[in-house]
């Protein structure tokens, strides 16, 4: 497989097309790239501040060509935050948008000492105010990208909708995986709430939509289902667990209008994709995450580390596969590291695995407390307040024997705590429910679970 980097040079086929209609072949792309990458040095190091635009694309494609090492950042990080991580890891090259677009700038910093199969640099999930990237291999996107390409049957005829950031590994999977085929990219910075999403989808016949949980809910209250977008083929989700009605609902109205929904596992530690739920088993799988992508493995371990190999009992997920990335960075001197997880990462999420060999995520490793000597899934618990009342968002924090649940309709607070406490059949004094405006959340609509936790008592 050609990387997807190495842009078919003379190709009039269309590449990208940005919310400005403005369009780009992949001849004119290549020229642009290798334009920027001839002035890249090897093994640079460089900040690309993104956004969904041809600019940060070209940015991003220029440094994997010349084997610089981009570290994808958005545009619109805090000021203190890119200083933080300017100071801690030195970057040659800062590559931004100015006032007549996209530009290079060079910072005269020496390069650092880089392990030769470093390609790529991302910020870990939620990592306000923290240095600590993923490194990923060149060999952990070729085979992610293959794997992606295989189980979602992409060829060149798609025209991808791509508004999930770029900055992270969901949004950059679905670049990825539609540049190596010679596909069409709908590059857009707008969200479902805004008339111009809907307007770019239509007019320019998206075959794909993809979203993380939140969006999906977002898109059921939009009423997403009773549009009329004809082009639409393929729905993807990941970047969390759907609820699993919200998956039946999916899966029944996707099979209804001869529509595909995948329902998918990853995370930037494994470059971005685990696991996929096959479209054929979603409705008599409402809320299972699937099996293996192609090529990968999983495995169940109890606290012993021992393999389970029984259906039904719960461990932690571990996965084996070529697109493990090589570990973490939290300093400059840490970019020269080699491949320290050997193509195993432990997940951290606890999963189960039923008769079939399909696991289903009931939450994660460090989201359980004891609260008066009971063992407590905290994600357990947002499912059920949001099953029990649909009008509010829900987050659950807190830690041993005191639960600080959170939910965007203050109205509900005594009514919620009351039902956790006979729900759970746990004492009323293990809970507290706080009204609170708005659940804070990353751009790629991830809970920041840390922002709540500082406000808890």
């Amino acid at each position: 497989m050609t990387p997807f980097w190495q842009l078919a040079a003379d190709s009039d086929a269309v590449a990208v097309i940005d919310d400005q209609d403005t369009a780009l072949t992949y001849r004119e792309l290549a020229q642009s790239v290798a334009a920027l990458a001839e002035t890249l040095p090897a093994r640079a190091l460089v900040f690309c501040l993104c956004d969904n635009s041809p600019g940060a694309l070209v940015g991003y494609l220029a440094c994997l060509n010349a084997r610089a090492v981009p570290l994808m950042l958005d545009k619109t990080i805090a000021p203190e935050l890119l200083q933080q991580l300017r100071e801690i890891y030195r970057p040659g090259f800062i590559w931004q948008q100015g006032a007549d677009g996209y530009a290079l700038e060079d910072l005269q910093q020496p390069a650092p000492e880089m392990d030769d199969s470093l390609a790529l640099l991302i910020a870990t999930s939620g990592s306000t105010g923290s240095p600590k990237l993923v490194r990923q291999s060149y060999q952990n996107l070729l085979s992610n990208t293959r794997s992606i390409i295989d189980y979602l049957g992409i060829d060149r005829h798609e025209r991808a909708l791509a508004w999930l950031p770029m900055n992270y590994v969901y949004g950059l999977s679905i670049i990825n995986t539609h540049l190596a085929q010679g596909a069409t990219l709908l590059l857009t910075n707008s969200g479902p709430v805004q008339p111009g999403f809907w307007r770019f989808v239509k007019q320019h016949a998206a075959t794909s939509l993809s979203g993380v949980p939140y969006s999906w809910e977002i898109l059921k209250k939009l009423r997403f289902t009773r549009m009329d977008l004809p082009s639409l083929k393929t729905l993807t989700q990941a970047g969390g667990k759907l609820r699993p009605e919200l998956h039946s609902e999916l899966t029944a109205w996707a099979a209804d209008k001869g529509l595909r929904f995948f329902v998918m596992y990853g995370a930037s530690e494994a470059t971005s994709r685990m696991g996929y739920l096959p479209p054929e088993l979603a409705a008599d799988h409402p809320g299972v995450m699937g099996r293996a992508i192609p090529g990968g493995r999983f495995a169940l371990e109890d606290e012993t580390g021992a393999e389970i190999t029984a259906a039904g009992e719960c461990g932690e997920l571990i996965y084996y596969g070529e697109n493990v990335t090589l570990g973490y960075a939290t300093c400059r001197a840490d970019l020269a590291k080699g491949d320290e997880r050997r193509g195993r990462l432990a997940t951290g999420d606890m999963a189960s695995r039923n008769e079939a060999g399909l696991y289903t995520i009931v939450g994660r490793k460090t989201r359980f407390l004891k609260v008066f000597g009971n063992r407590v899934g905290l994600d357990e618990l947002e499912h059920l307040v949001v099953n029990a009342f649909p009008s509010t968002e829900c987050v659950a924090v807190g830690r041993d024997d005191n639960v600080q649940v959170f939910i965007t309709d203050a109205h509900q607070a005594e009514a919620v705590k009351s039902y956790l406490a006979k729900t759970c059949q746990l004492h009323h004094s293990a809970f507290r429910v706080t009204g609170i405006e708005a659940i804070p959340k990353n751009p790629a609509g991830k809970t920041l679970y840390r922002q709540l936790e500082a406000l808890c008592d």
